[in-house]
C-alpha cells in the first residue's frame, strides 16, 4: 500500500507543480469569467443558395505551443465535419486570437465585417466573452468551445462538456441506485465553486440529498487535512457515496488511494467523480476507483470518430477536438434545410438536438448544453458502461 500512496503523491507532485487556478475548467474556459446579460442572440439571415460564411477563431499565434497544436486539432476537425456534410454548404475561415481576449473581439468583429454569418469558437471563456459582445449588436450567435456556463447566453452558446451535464447524468443514475445520500467533496477555487453548485442543483432535481459537504485546498497538504474531514461527514450523515470533482491530473489519485485508507471502504461507499477517470488509462487501477461511477461519452462514436480522424490526419486527435466538429456538424444540420432563418436561435435550440463527434447534444435556451453520455464503472481497472448513452433526444 506505501507504493499505491507513494505513486499517488508523485502524480500529485507533478499536477501539483503546475498553476492549478482553474484545474476544474482544464483548457476550456476562463477564472474570472464576464457576465453578458441579455446581449444579442438572434441570429444572422443565410441565403440558402449560396455557401455561408463560418468563422472559426482558434488561439494560435500567441506564441504558445500548446494553443498552437490544439487549434490545428480544431481546425483539423471542424474541416472533416464540413467535408462530410451532406447537403449544406459553408465556407469555413479561420481566425487567429492569439489566446488573447481583446484579439478574440477583433478578430470575430473582422469575421463579421467580412460576412460570416456565426462564429465558431474561441476556446476559452473570457475570449468567448469578449468575442460575444463585439458581435451582439450585429446578430451574430456565438458557438464557444468553453464548458464554463458563466458565459452563457445572448449570443453565446458554450459547447464544452458541461459540469451540471456530468453531474446531471450521474446523479440521476446514482440516486436510481440507492445512493441518494452524498457527502460532496470540492476544492474551494473558481472551478471547485462551480463544480459544487452543479452537484448541489443535480440533487435537488433528482431526488437526493447533500448530507455533507468539504472543500479542500489545491495542494498535497490541503488534500491530507480534508480527509479526516470527509470521514467524519460520511460518519455523521450516513452517507451511501461521495462525490469528488477531482480531476486525474490533480488531486483523484491521492484521494483514492488515501479515503480508502481512512475507513471509506468503496464497496459500502459509492464513489461519484466529476470527471473522466480513464484518462489516463492508468488511474483506472488507484483503489477508491473500484467500483466507482463517471461518465464518458458514447464510445462507440467516439471510436468511431478518432477512426476516421486518424485515417484523414494520420494521427489520434486532441481530447477536445470533438467539439470543433460538433459545432460544424450542427450549422451543416441546420443549413441543409434550407431556411434563412437556419442560424437563428430558435434553430439552434431545436429539441431534437444534434449528432456529433461524441453522439447526440443538443444546445439549451438559456446557452449551456445537453450531451448524451454513458455511465461507467470501473472493474478490474477497467471501464465498463453499465447505462449506455441515449442515440437521441427521444424521451430523454
Amino acid at each position: 500500500m506505501f507504493a499505491v500512496l507513494s505513486s499517488a503523491r508523485k502524480m500529485m507532485a507533478r499536477a501539483f507543480s503546475r498553476p492549478l487556478a482553474c484545474l476544474a475548467f482544464v483548457a476550456l474556459a476562463a477564472c474570472e469569467p464576464i457576465d453578458l446579460g441579455g446581449l444579442g442572440g438572434g441570429g444572422q439571415q443565410i441565403d440558402p443558395g449560396k455557401a455561408v460564411p463560418v468563422a472559426l477563431l482558434l488561439p494560435r499565434g500567441g506564441g504558445n505551443s500548446g494553443d498552437d497544436l490544439i487549434s490545428q486539432n480544431l481546425e483539423n476537425a471542424a474541416r472533416l465535419a464540413a467535408a462530410e456534410l451532406n447537403g449544406a454548404q459553408i465556407e469555413l475561415r479561420v481566425y487567429a486570437t492569439g489566446g488573447n481576449a481583446q484579439t478574440a473581439a477583433a478578430q470575430a468583429q473582422k469575421a463579421v465585417d467580412e460576412g460570416a454569418k456565426i462564429i465558431l469558437g474561441p476556446l476559452r471563456a473570457e475570449s468567448a466573452n469578449a468575442a460575444g459582445v463585439a458581435v451582439a449588436d450585429d446578430g451574430v450567435n456565438v458557438l464557444a468551445f468553453s464548458n464554463n456556463t458563466s458565459i452563457a447566453g445572448g449570443n453565446v452558446f458554450v459547447l464544452g462538456s458541461t459540469f451540471e451535464n456530468t453531474a446531471g447524468r450521474l446523479m440521476g443514475y446514482a440516486a436510481s441506485k440507492g445512493h441518494g445520500n452524498i457527502v460532496l467533496v470540492h476544492s474551494n477555487d473558481v472551478g471547485g465553486t462551480a463544480a459544487r453548485n452543479a452537484v448541489q442543483k443535480a440533487a435537488a432535481s433528482s431526488g437526493a440529498r447533500i448530507v455533507g459537504t468539504v472543500d479542500y485546498a489545491l495542494s498535497q497538504q490541503g488534500v491530507a487535512q480534508s480527509v479526516p474531514r470527509i470521514k467524519a461527514a460520511v460518519s455523521n450523515g450516513s452517507a451511501d457515496a461521495v462525490f469528488l470533482d477531482a480531476t486525474t491530473s490533480g488531486a483523484l489519485p491521492l484521494f483514492a488511494t488515501m479515503l480508502p485508507e481512512a475507513g471509506i471502504n468503496p464497496a459500502t461507499t459509492q464513489y461519484l467523480g466529476l470527471s473522466r477517470w480513464d484518462i489516463p488509462a492508468q488511474s483506472l487501477s488507484l483503489p477508491g476507483l473500484q467500483g466507482g461511477l463517471f461518465v464518458l461519452p458514447d464510445p462507440s462514436r467516439t471510436a468511431a470518430f478518432n477512426g476516421r480522424y486518424q485515417a484523414a490526419y494520420g494521427s489520434a486527435p486532441h481530447p477536445i477536438a470533438g467539439i470543433a466538429f460538433d459545432a460544424v456538424a450542427a450549422v451543416g444540420a441546420l443549413v441543409a434545410r434550407g431556411n434563412r432563418d437556419a442560424l437563428s436561435r430558435s434553430s439552434l435550440t431545436q429539441s431534437s438536438g444534434f449528432q456529433g463527434a461524441t453522439g447526440a447534444f443538443r444546445l439549451l435556451p438559456d446557452g449551456s448544453n445537453q450531451r448524451a453520455v454513458a455511465v461507467a464503472t470501473v472493474q478490474n481497472g477497467q471501464a465498463v458502461i453499465v447505462d449506455a448513452a441515449p442515440r437521441s433526444f427521444s424521451g430523454f
